[in-house]
């Protein structure tokens, strides 16, 4: 009777996330089954059972590594080959050493250091010997129509343009067709290049049964030359939409006159197939070479190696004053000296000057431009709280209209002081079950702007400022939003905060609901013939819709991003990416007055770099880092619902509990449970108003009986060490980010079992005094729970029109530097004043953290519901609030006399208007 082990599971595609997942397990249940019955004697074991799991096995992976030039499908069928003529030593060891080469990746840094690369140069016939050590390793793609000879030809003569001293190694994979090439795209990171022949075929000759689960998204692709007999062109402009870090060289059969200008621009350089095979090596490299470039960081370590003789205002530069002390020794070697060497204030002598770049940092912004698919791309190295006010202040006067989230993140509230410009805020749809607030419906955000039409005011809105995606993860359907705003004012600004989106536009299906691409991809429509059509046969239909005027619309659109929070920068390194086709005509000059206003003239040279190479790991790594940052999400998702003992106190928040019905066309509900397994993102993600990102991991822990605060510091933080950032009542929020590790999500579920055992032992010792108390907790976190508030509305001082959404936050701000017009209240007293009639405002921001955003602004009346909210409130720090103290509010005398003062000068301001009329 053959052993029950963990071999016997059946892997099938559907049970896994993506094919990463998928390979893995192929491969790791292939070397279980070969070593356990290589040490029980193949002879004597159930052959029958074993032969089954070995051609399972060889089926899966002979299909996934036809996309994956290591080991590749050669490899599989020389082991298939092995194991058919008993050689069964070697192919268990082989086995093991593929996959210990694919889990180390060792294969891609370590070329030829392993003994299954010397057996695979054998069994694949490799003429040369494979590359040393130290080359960066990446895969090419030939999409061709060719023989096994003819690839056989090309594969040597790239082998033999090889050279040792190559900064770059690469190897060849071969399609013949479109499907295989986007798949292999989609399943291989690793692949940086792609040659393409003018004529190939469109689909595979395989059997993708097996994988079909992962390559639904494939059949959402869609093009608008796609009835174009050139697929090799219509090939480089899905590449282009999919991954567009990608290298793309074109071999064309046709003459130089006769290419269009569309293949001149989708590829790199178009070649000829008479031309000889060294140019494409030479130019393959060449473009690998350019994206690898960090000019700012080289030059900065250039820089450090440089003898200097140092009589600026630094005495921590090149570390003199560190290592000559006897004083700050472990300072010194806490940090190494490199951080020293390169502490400087010099923008000469190989640097730059952030202020006015002219060098390095200026291309190293322009590669950042290229890689973040903007128009125009500048460095913050004080985060993006800076990088928002910077944003406004350039884009917005006094007096102009901003349309803002009114959950957002405080910066843009003290922007709206610093700029002048007026606030008109948008209430983000609540989730009070779980104590936190999803996004703002696009349905509210037209709702105001219609009324700001019908009071004449809509020529005063200048910009519409949203958060996406949401701390908690609630993505918008951006390029819809601004879809609908440009129909009803074609030259809107959009400023989109994504300062936890950094990472979203080098995977496919985030990509789409990023601003940069958005904006790109919305430019190309309007500026077609398509819609210019459509648009005029709209004009003459019956009910037409609306549609932004070509001949009118322009598209206006800002990120602030921190560049820190999702991907690798040093802290506070962000960025602003604009593509603004007005930026040059009518924002330059004012945006590099308000960059210079708020950015420090002696920035840290070690942020800037920071982004400058964090920029190139994301244009090599980017896909592959944030897939599986995705990955390690819904492995803990899954891990967490399924388990027994975890299910009795903890529940991932789903789709569902983020998202209404309303908002969810798709009809997604969730990313997995143990009965369905996966649900595909793809359509969601395409089509619904909003999404949930995964990787933003609501726990809610309403059964524990413990608020989210205690939580996090009582548990996660002061017994095992697990950091977090947000927390509600009832919930805590974890994230992956490209950093996040398999062992760090075992950790963390570790952890939560050694929780949930605790608080049973805890439970199991109470008295039934004691058992009372938490169950009344519970009640309190489960069902007794505070309203989430909207925005009330500005004091009748403060509105910019009477009942017209708009007000003065900047009058109200400065008006508190008074102490005369100011008083404080208790929040508990504040109830019998709102009782007898009096109105509460609020002379300062009021910031309790979580949520973390202000839940009354200057200027803004108290209304019954934030007051229940406020009181009702259990986190310990509020921005804003003095418990000795209490609310600071104006006073009624301060409210009269600004009242009186407003009324005098909106009657003047009704008679100038009258008089222009008239």
């Amino acid at each position: 009777m053959i052993e029950e082990v963990t071999y016997n599971k059946k892997y099938k595609a559907k049970d896994y996330f993506n094919i990463a997942q998928y390979r893995s397990d192929s491969w790791n249940n292939l070397k279980l089954v070969a070593n356990h019955f290589s040490k029980n004697n193949f002879e004597l074991s159930a052959p029958d059972t074993f032969t089954e799991r070995i051609a399972s096995s060889f089926v899966a992976l002979k299909t996934i590594e036809h996309y994956f030039a290591y080991p590749g499908v050669k490899y599989i069928e020389s082991l298939e080959e092995m194991y058919k003529k008993g050689q069964y030593a070697a192919f268990t060891h082989s086995i093991s050493e593929v996959v210990r080469s694919l889990i180390s990746e060792s294969y891609r840094t370590n070329r030829g250091a392993t003994e299954t690369d010397e057996k695979r140069k054998k069994m694949l016939g490799d003429a040369k010997l494979l590359k040393p050590k130290k080359q960066n390793y990446f895969e090419v793609i030939v999409v061709d129509d060719l023989s096994d000879g003819e690839r056989e030809k090309v594969r040597s003569k790239f082998e033999q343009l090889k050279a040792d001293n190559d900064q770059f190694t690469y190897d060849v994979i071969f399609f013949s067709n479109l499907e295989d090439a986007l798949i292999a795209l989609l399943f291989n990171p690793n692949i940086q290049t792609a040659i393409i022949r003018s004529g190939i075929n469109k689909k595979s000759p395989l059997d993708l049964t097996s994988i079909q689960s992962f390559i639904v998204g494939l059949e959402g692709i869609k093009l608008e030359e796609t009835d174009n007999l050139d697929l090799g062109l219509n090939l480089g402009k899905i590449i282009k939409l999919l991954r567009p870090e990608i290298d793309l060289f074109y071999i064309s059969d046709i003459s130089v006159s006769q290419l269009s200008d569309s293949t001149l621009d989708c590829f790199n350089r178009v070649f000829y197939r008479t031309e000889d095979l060294q140019e494409i090596h030479l130019s393959v490299l060449h473009a690998v070479k350019e994206r690898y470039k960090t000019p700012f960081f080289s030059a900065l370590v250039d820089y450090s190696k440089k003898p200097t003789g140092v009589f600026h205002a630094m005495p921590i530069s090149r570390g003199n004053s560190i290592f000559r002390s006897s004083w700050l020794e472990d300072f010194g070697n806490f940090y190494g000296k490199n951080i020293f060497l390169a502490e400087t204030s010099a923008t000469t002598g190989g640097l730059d000057s952030l202020l006015q770049p002219t060098g390095p940092l200026k291309k190293a912004q322009e590669l950042a431009s290229k890689a973040y698919g903007s128009l125009n791309t500048f460095f913050v190295t004080n985060g993006t709280s800076t990088a928002n006010k910077i944003v406004l202040q350039a884009l917005v006067r006094p007096e102009d209209l901003v349309l803002i989230d009114r959950d957002c993140h405080k910066s843009h509230h003290y922007g709206m002081v610093l700029s002048g410009s007026l606030p008109v805020y948008l209430d983000s749809y609540p989730v009070e079950e779980y104590s936190m607030y999803g996004a703002v419906p696009l349905s509210e955000i037209k709702h105001r702007l219609l009324k700001l039409q019908n009071a004449g005011r809509l020529s005063n809105v200048k910009m519409l400022l949203l958060t996406n995606c949401t701390f908690d993860g609630i993505v918008y359907n951006v390029q819809k939003v601004m879809h609908e705003i440009l129909a009803i004012k074609p030259d809107m600004i959009f400023l989109w905060d994504e300062a936890w989106f950094a990472f979203a536009g080098f995977t496919p299906i985030y990509k789409q609901r990023t601003a940069m691409y958005s904006a790109r991809m919305l430019q190309k429509r309007y500026k077609s013939e398509a819609y210019r059509k459509e648009f005029e046969e709209n004009k003459k239909s019956e009910n037409p819709v609306p549609m932004p005027d070509p001949d009118l619309v322009k598209i206006r659109v800002y990120a602030t991003q921190s560049t820190h929070k999702t991907l690798s920068s040093l802290r506070q390194g962000s960025m602003i990416h604009i593509y603004d086709e007005l930026f040059k005509r009518k924002v330059e000059d004012s945006f590099h007055e308000a960059y210079k206003t708020h950015t420090s003239t002696s920035p840290s040279y070690q942020i800037l770099a920071s982004l400058d190479a964090g920029r190139r790991q994301v244009m090599f790594e980017g896909y592959e880092m944030v897939e599986k940052s995705i990955e390690m999400a819904m492995v803990l998702r899954s891990k967490i619902v399924t388990h027994p003992r975890l299910k009795k106190y903890f529940d991932v928040l789903t789709v569902e509990n983020n998202i209404p019905e309303e908002y969810r066309t798709s009809g997604i509900f969730e990313y997995y449970n143990a009965k369905d397994g996966w649900t595909r993102m793809e359509e969601a993600w395409a089509n619904d108003e909003f999404v949930l990102d995964p990787t933003k991991i609501n726990l809610y822990i309403g059964r524990t009986g413990v608020d989210g605060d205690t939580f996090k510091n009582k548990f996660l933080m002061d017994q095992f060490g697990i950091q977090i950032n947000k927390t509600s009542r009832n919930s805590v929020l974890f994230m992956t980010n490209i950093g996040t590790t398999r062992s760090s999500v075992a950790y963390l579920i570790s952890v939560l079992l050694k929780i949930a055992n605790q608080l049973d032992e805890e439970r199991e010792a109470m008295s039934e005094v004691q058992l009372k108390i938490v169950n009344k907790n519970i009640k309190s976190l489960t069902e007794d729970l505070p309203p989430l508030p909207d925005f009330s509305h500005f004091h009748s001082s403060f509105q910019a029109v009477p009942g017209v959404p708009g007000g003065n936050i900047r009058e109200a701000y400065f008006l508190s530097y008074d102490e005369t017009k100011c008083e404080f209240i208790k929040r508990e007293d504040c109830r019998e004043a709102l009782e007898s009639g009096r109105e509460i405002v609020s002379a300062s921001f009021v910031i309790p953290y979580p949520p973390g955003f202000p839940i009354l602004v200057p200027g803004q009346v108290l209304s019954n519901e934030i007051l229940e909210f406020f009181i009702n409130l259990d986190v310990k720090e509020i921005h804003g609030y003095r418990d000795e103290l209490g609310l600071r509010i104006f006073t009624k005398k301060a409210l009269n006399r600004k009242k009186t003062a407003t009324a005098m000068m909106g009657a003047g301001a009704m008679n100038r208007t009258a008089t222009k009329f008239n």
